[in-house]
């Protein structure tokens, strides 16, 4: 198994979003600019977010997104599967037939292997991430970087 940034910004980007959302929805740009993903790709990731009904999108002025359910009720498995990742770590990709068209002598290890990780980023939801200190922390000295980044960009407008 490798988890590519597909899967990693998938999961950031869905965690900034439970952290930010209080009454409106929250705008992709935002998220952009405090975990430094780019635009596009995040446009692509909400995509494939909002087609397996994790998260639901408002159009217009103030729009933007939010959780398609309560973040208590969304795990990591969840998210990562839903952009395509995987966490099979066997060669063949669980069809048993890693070695010469048969099942390979640790094939029962990497299934099992699997099975652990899947169990494991199924049993953590994004509100227990986003409960955690560390994650607070993160997230307050993120908005407060945002903010100054904002102030100095309107003062340089002003000049």
């Amino acid at each position: 198994m490798k988890l590519t940034t597909k899967g990693r910004y998938a999961v950031t980007a869905m965690l900034d979003l439970a952290l930010h959302l209080a009454n409106a929805p929250v705008k992709l740009t935002e998220i952009s600019q405090r975990q430094n993903i780019s635009l596009s790709y995040l446009e692509q990731l909400f995509a494939r977010l909002r087609k397996a009904n994790l998260v639901k999108s408002t159009r217009g002025p103030g729009g933007g997104y939010a959780l398609a359910r309560e973040a208590a009720d969304i795990s990591i498995a969840d998210i990562i599967l839903s952009v395509d990742e995987d966490v099979d770590t066997t060669l063949c990709k669980g069809s048993s037939n890693c070695l010469n068209q048969q099942q390979c002598l640790t094939h029962e290890l990497w299934e099992s292997l699997s099975s652990e990780i899947y169990g494991f980023l199924s049993g953590i939801s994004l509100s227990s991430i986003a409960q955690t200190e560390t994650t607070r922390s993160v997230a307050s000295r993120q908005d407060n970087e945002q903010l100054s980044s904002i102030e100095i960009q309107q003062v340089s407008q002003i000049n």
